[in-house]
């Protein structure tokens, strides 16, 4: 990704128009040791971009040690087409949810959506994610 590609997570400024990647996901895809999302939803947005870039490693970085699996495996064929942000609160100082609809195309070609609801824990000065559950 060159630093002004839109982000591949679809965030919008005030204007409406779609942030750069090195002022959104990349700041934390390029430099996940030490920059970490200031909330849930920022985390979750580049964590979708790393499904979208297959970064294995910034995916099980960013996922909590009580639910994180051993490794992480891509679908080959896989194409993530978009992602929409439909709320994202924070419960407590400590807690937060984001639910999001992903659209994806597998292999054969078939599309799906992918809508769920992501719980996140801020430990340590960072956010990861808990887990979800699928929505619809």
């Amino acid at each position: 990704m060159n630093a002004t590609d839109p982000c591949l997570c679809g965030r919008q400024d005030a204007r409406g128009k779609t942030v750069a990647w090195s002022q959104c996901c990349g700041r934390y895809l390029d430099d996940s040791i030490t920059a970490k999302a200031p909330d849930a939803e920022t985390l979750m947005r580049s964590r979708y971009s790393a499904f979208v870039l297959l970064q294995r490693d910034y995916l099980l970085r960013t996922w909590h040690p009580d639910t994180r699996p051993n490794d992480l495996t891509f679908e080959p064929g896989v194409r993530w087409l978009g992602l929409q942000v439909r709320q994202a609160k924070r419960l407590d100082e400590t807690h937060a949810e984001v639910e999001f609809v992903a659209r994806v195309r597998d292999a054969s070609g078939r599309a799906s959506r992918l809508h769920e609801r992501s719980r996140f824990v801020l430990e340590q000065g960072g956010w990861t994610y808990v887990d979800g559950d699928q929505l619809s």
